[in-house]
């Protein structure tokens, strides 16, 4: 693995893989769906979310330095990180998205380390970073899948170490829409992201999956599809117990 010093701009963003192809295969079919759609130019937006703004300025003021963006798409948190003078580290199974990502930011010469890997098996050594963030990453998956996720967050911080994380809220519009795989678990069958699964959590599965963090925001955000059907997601807060 290698890993750079702080994103300055002056050095070319390092790509490693870290996955078996056939462990990519296997990962519900959700690696080439994503590959077909960010080769589409779907799933791209440019700017961050607020909510990540947010917790850059808080990780800034507290010291932080070396961040984690998991499943970080075609880049943009991976940038906005970056430019604030992060060390950024950005992982996704997507090869597709990482050459989004890496173009990115070779154009606003800046630099980061971009590893394809699985997110259920993070390739960095237990205590690695200082933060950690999943935006629209962690549920695409099985409950099983985000519980190994989130015990690799919880390794891969140090102790006391901050996570800002996104979760599929219930409330959804789309919520028991598709194929059902499990409670609470479907595969869309339509729209941008059919093929891919959705797991749909409320606040009290999300407090028990966080039991090894205490969490200090929990926000429910929601915005409306075509003004008219709320699509929503929780937004968490976290801090690695020591």
């Amino acid at each position: 693995m290698v890993v750079l010093g702080p994103s300055t701009g002056r050095q070319e963003s390092t790509f490693t893989e870290k996955i078996p192809r056939r462990a990519l295969i296997e990962y519900h079919g959700n690696v080439t769906n994503w590959d077909e759609l960010f080769k589409q130019g779907k799933f791209a937006p440019q700017e961050p979310t607020w909510g990540v703004r947010r917790f850059a300025a808080f990780l800034a003021k507290m010291g932080a330095r070396r961040v984690l963006d998991l499943g970080c798409g075609a880049g943009r948190h991976l940038v906005f990180l970056a430019r604030e003078g992060f060390e950024v580290h950005g992982l996704d199974a997507s090869a597709e998205a990482l050459r989004i990502s890496r173009s990115r930011l070779r154009k606003e010469n800046l630099s980061a380390t971009l590893v394809r890997a699985d997110m259920r098996n993070i390739p960095y050594p237990d205590g690695t970073f200082d933060a950690v963030i999943a935006i629209a990453s962690l549920y695409h998956g099985t409950l099983a899948d985000l519980r190994q996720t989130l015990a690799e967050i919880q390794r891969v911080l140090r102790p006391g170490g901050m996570a800002l994380l996104e979760f599929k809220s219930k409330r959804s519009f789309r919520y028991g829409r598709g194929k059902k795989i499990e409670p609470e678990t479907y595969v869309a069958e339509t729209g941008e992201d059919a093929g891919i699964l959705h797991h749909y959590s409320d606040q009290d599965e999300i407090e028990r999956l966080l039991a090894g963090f205490v969490i200090l925001e929990i926000n429910h955000l929601e915005r409306r599809v075509e003004g008219k059907w709320p699509s929503g997601q929780w937004e968490v807060w976290a801090k690695r117990l020591p």
